[in-house]
């Protein structure tokens, strides 16, 4: 029996965040669309994480617009998005009325896949966005965040999974965002889940550490039915393996992927001169596409890494690279180790250096990670000690239900907030998720004297 592994093309939004910080424009993808849709993949993932922040903030595109010209251009292949649970693409809970209202717009506007995560793999977090994304007739595929401490066992994943199964997920990733999944763990994990759930199971991760593609083998040889791949010209480093190599040799192995290679050249050589593009501008840092073994060592995504080290250099405090790398594993293990990525990699990074520049841990302490230990964002994986809460709360109350319950509906304040610039409820969505952003992007398009420039730089790369 031939053995099957299938392609999600991630250049449009993963690869690009990734290496480029969401900068790519619509035009450059418009005229290859049509060939992405001929070569064979299972998705092309195209929206969410930083895209749609990006599009409104700095390319002055509406992110609606996108999805609605991408879907006219691509007829036969799935359109993919990721989207962080109750914090839909913020860094924030919002009331269920939102994350309903976002989720039936993104399958109404063109979205076949929603891939949804939590932060802190909690399950509650994902339920209200499961429930909606089968309602709109969309295909809901729940993400476990990986990651690795002594809790975070195999075990763990695997239960974890049948949760996810059991409450209406209608496929599964292991979403390794830090490029951390071994190929011995990989090849385990994948197997166990196999034998446990009977629902297509795909695989995402980073080239960052150096050691993806070996992952990418293991786990194909245990019965992973999808990996998340981006063609060469925005492949490795902090993005993923590129797809056009994984092609090759999983096929030479005997894996039947679906795949056409002459369609696939033709996506290189289109995108291989917008990198280019991007190089020479400055936006593409070489150091993207460095291979980071430490990511092994503390743990840290590869943007992570990148914006940490920006951020350093803002304040003249590069030297203190090393000391606030060495930081990061022991702030996660006081919080609870929770997975590194969007929201709480940044909220890790940012406490890291906060206790390094102080001199003293949790002297200076962010109010998100004080919201976090208020049990704002969901159950931590492991409980904070008391000593850490009193450190950074003090005898303030943690809470034990879903956030999102103490939240009351929002959807109609926003939309009066908004009134007087929004047109459409898509516009009221983008003003619920960025306030300032939309109300500028809003406001540009509603009179064009409006005076709000559009920004163009900016260091951070999201985490996802």
């Amino acid at each position: 029996m031939t053995k099957k592994i299938r392609f999600m093309e991630t250049v449009l939004r993963d690869g690009q965040q990734s290496q480029i910080a969401t900068r790519m424009p619509l035009a450059d993808m418009l005229p290859i669309l049509k060939t992405m849709d001929k070569a064979g993949y299972h998705s092309l993932e195209m929206w969410g994480g930083a895209t749609f922040d990006s599009c409104i903030r700095f390319l002055n595109e509406d992110p609606w617009e996108r999805l609605r010209t991408i879907r006219q251009e691509v007829k036969n292949t799935k359109l993919q998005m990721l989207l962080r649970g109750q914090n839909l693409l913020g860094y924030k809970n919002y009331a269920d009325d939102v994350v309903r209202d976002f989720v039936e717009k993104s399958i109404q506007n063109g979205i076949d896949i929603i891939r949804v995560f939590d932060a802190l793999n909690d399950v509650r977090n994902l339920q209200t966005a499961i429930q909606a994304t089968k309602e709109a007739g969309g295909h809901c595929q729940t993400a476990v965040s990986y990651t690795t401490s002594d809790f975070h066992t195999i075990d763990y994943y695997v239960a974890l999974a049948q949760e996810m199964a059991a409450i209406g997920a209608d496929s599964i990733c292991i979403k390794d965002m830090a490029g951390v999944l071994t190929p011995k763990t990989g090849f385990e994990l994948v197997s166990r889940i196999k034998e446990k759930i009977d629902l297509p199971l795909e695989v995402h991760t980073h080239a960052t550490s150096g050691i993806a593609e070996m992952t990418y083998l293991k786990v194909a040889e245990a019965g992973a039915d999808i990996i998340d791949t981006s063609i060469s010209s925005f492949a490795g480093g902090t993005s993923q393996p590129a797809t056009e190599s994984m092609v090759m040799a999983l096929e030479e192995l005997g894996f039947e992927t679906g795949i056409k290679m002459p369609e696939v050249s033709k996506i290189a050589e289109h995108f291989n001169p917008i990198r280019d593009r991007f190089r020479e501008e400055g936006l593409l840092n070489p150091k993207v596409k460095d291979v980071e073994p430490k990511t092994l060592t503390y743990q840290v995504p590869g943007g992570m890494l990148s914006n940490l080290l920006s951020q350093l250099k803002e304040q003249n405090l590069e030297d203190k690279y090393e000391e606030v790398l060495k930081e990061i594993p022991k702030v996660r293990a006081d919080l609870g180790y929770p997975p590194l990525v969007t929201p709480l990699s940044q909220m890790v990074g940012t406490q890291a250096l906060m206790n390094i520049i102080s001199q003293e841990r949790y002297k200076l302490v962010p109010s998100e990670i004080k919201d976090y230990v208020r049990g704002l964002y969901g159950r931590p994986p492991v409980a904070i000690a008391e000593e850490i809460k009193q450190k950074i709360i003090g005898n303030e109350p943690v809470i034990t239900e879903r956030p999102a319950d103490l939240i009351a509906p929002q959807l109609a304040a926003f939309a009066a907030e908004i009134d007087g610039y929004a047109k459409t409820a898509e516009d009221v969505l983008s003003y619920a998720l960025f306030p300032q952003q939309a109300k500028d992007f809003l406001g540009r398009h509603e009179d064009p004297f409006y005076d709000v420039p559009i920004q163009t730089v900016d260091v951070t790369i999201d985490v996802v």
